[in-house]
């Protein structure tokens, strides 16, 4: 037994060379006639678009037990309008109560002193140490602190800020 290899029986060539006779026989002609088309099978003038079809049976036991609604009058569109703007409002009131929980507070802080001044404190002091445990201030911070850099970032050659940001300066 040789590490070799048997040499090919086609000489290997740089270019492929066309080879008139082929190893495989025409499969044409191999495979039986196909059936003829009846007489009757073919209209000339006949468009698909035009012939019946059949509807899903699903589809119209739906449309027998659940007709459509006839159209909505003025009443409707305004009732479904404020329901819909209602619950934009719903919406986004909740977001910003989950991710904007520290706006009450500052809020209750820049309030003079009161009854209500002080329940909202409380309330939102609490609110926001609770939603601290889960992270969700975590943007807003991050957004807070960006600005605060920004903010404070200075040339080259400039005095870097004093104080507890740049109202100490005076540049707002």
């Amino acid at each position: 037994m040789t590490d070799e290899r048997d040499p090919p029986d086609i000489p290997l060539e740089p270019f492929p060379v066309h080879r008139p006779e082929s190893p495989f026989p025409p499969l044409y002609e191999s495979l039986p006639p196909p059936p003829a088309d009846p007489p009757s099978d073919w209209i000339r003038n006949a468009d698909a678009h035009d012939l019946p079809t059949r509807e899903n049976r699903l589809a119209a036991l739906g449309r027998f037990a659940f007709p459509p609604a006839p159209p909505l009058d003025d009443e409707g569109v305004a009732a479904r309008d404020r329901r819909w703007s209602s619950r934009a409002i719903l919406v986004i009131a909740a977001f910003l109560l989950v991710f904007n929980a520290v706006s009450p507070l500052n809020w209750s802080r820049q309030q003079a002193p009161g009854w209500v001044q002080g329940t909202v404190q409380q309330l939102s002091e609490v609110w926001v140490a609770q939603l601290a445990v889960f992270g969700v201030d975590m943007p807003r911070q991050g957004v807070r602190e960006a600005w605060t850099a920004a903010r404070d970032a200075r040339f080259i050659g400039q005095e870097p800020v004093t104080g507890a940001g740049s109202t100490a300066t005076g540049v707002s």
